[in-house]
């Protein structure tokens, strides 16, 4: 007996009407065991073909209202993606909890953990509407974690599961410019780039470093690793001073302060040790920072691409500075991030302009 979830009916027989076959595809049917606003999450069948299936979101799916027990969050500092918005949530199953296990290291979630992040555009061409464009999701099973990837239609009515990737066509309005691109919707082979660890499937941005930060919630703005612990999330103690990143955007914080953040959610989930650049001379986690040299300050970037680009950073100099050149840059074959984005991100190069002009000297 499946304690809460869906079950899979799998009708396997074809029916033949004159010359042609019709194929019966797998059947979702709520487990009668579960109560209708419950989420549901059985880790023997899913990933589900519909992102309705888990009931994560109550009404109508497009509003991305949560249901009981699915906690909203948002990181202190966010992964540029060709400007798209998203909305992020965490669910675990009764009874569950995370663990701390340091400020820079993923929360040690349980297993039946859902991780939900939701793609989406505002003011959209034409029309002036909001549109979903995917919805990644994490479940950690027993084996670990895998990947669900679910591509939402025209109607904005549900989302399917797709693990082959794909492009949406995309034109909106961000603060009074046009801007349009290709929009690319990652494979699965693409999610494992940036989210492995040795090789092994990890999420990213969960870290008590990116989450030490307040939230508005229904019930009242609450801290969100504080929310967590509330909801039975998160167990144990938090240490008292957690080394916390800051919002890149907020021009109050220090310049180095703010890059420093950048590079932490935008590049180290490759450029640290057992990431998938870790044979690159840098290293990009907050952490690790502190030192410049780990950012590439006056460190050759051990390729060539234009003998007038000496360093990873060169000190007030942007144009003989690789990691400028390479964030400045949409080709494929040199851009950085390698996946994720089509488009410049102008505030970040502005952000690591004007700190390597503020920098005079190698250490």
């Amino acid at each position: 007996m499946v304690r809460t979830g869906l079950f899979f009916i799998t009708v396997a027989t074809s029916v033949i009407f004159y010359t042609a076959c019709k194929k019966v595809e797998p059947i979702e049917i709520p487990d009668p065991g579960t109560p209708s606003n419950k989420v549901s999450l059985v880790l023997s069948i899913v990933p589900y073909q519909k992102l309705s299936s888990y009931r994560f979101f109550q009404g109508d799916i497009k509003n991305q209202q949560p249901a009981d027990g699915v906690m909203e969050y948002e990181p202190i500092s966010s992964l540029f993606t060709d400007y798209a918005l998203k909305k992020r949530f965490i669910w675990m199953p009764d009874g569950k909890s995370a663990d701390y296990v340091a400020d820079s290291d993923i929360l040690n979630f349980p297993v039946g953990t859902a991780l939900i992040k939701n793609f989406y555009y505002d003011h959209v061409m034409p029309g002036d509407v909001t549109k979903i464009l995917e919805t990644r999701v994490m479940i950690k099973k027993a084996s670990g974690w895998i990947f669900a990837e679910y591509i939402w239609n025209e109607e904005q009515t549900e989302a399917y599961l797709d693990m082959n990737g794909g492009y949406v066509d995309i034109t909106w309005n961000r603060n009074g410019q046009e801007l349009s691109t290709n929009y690319r919707i990652p494979s699965e082979t693409e999610c494992k780039v940036c989210h492995k660890l040795n090789d092994v499937p990890i999420p990213i941005g969960v870290k008590p470093q990116n989450m030490n930060k307040n939230y508005n919630y229904p019930d009242g703005v609450k801290n969100q690793l504080q929310k967590m612990i509330e909801m039975g999330y998160l167990s144990g103690s938090l240490p008292p001073n957690i080394n916390t990143v800051v919002n890149y955007s907020d021009a109050t914080q220090p310049l180095e302060l703010r890059l420093r953040s950048y590079l932490d959610i935008n590049c180290a989930h490759c450029h640290s040790a057992g990431k998938h650049c870790d044979y690159r001379p840098i290293r990009l986690g907050f952490s690790e920072t502190v030192s410049k040299t780990n950012m590439g300050l006056c460190v050759e970037p051990g390729e060539m691409i234009d003998p007038a680009m000496n360093y990873i950073i060169s000190p007030s100099n942007i144009n003989r500075s690789v990691m400028h050149f390479r964030l400045n840059a949409t080709n494929e074959s040199v851009r950085m991030p390698l996946l994720g984005r089509t488009l410049v991100h102008q505030e970040g190069v502005q952000l690591l302009e004007d700190w390597i002009n503020s920098i005079e000297f190698c250490e």
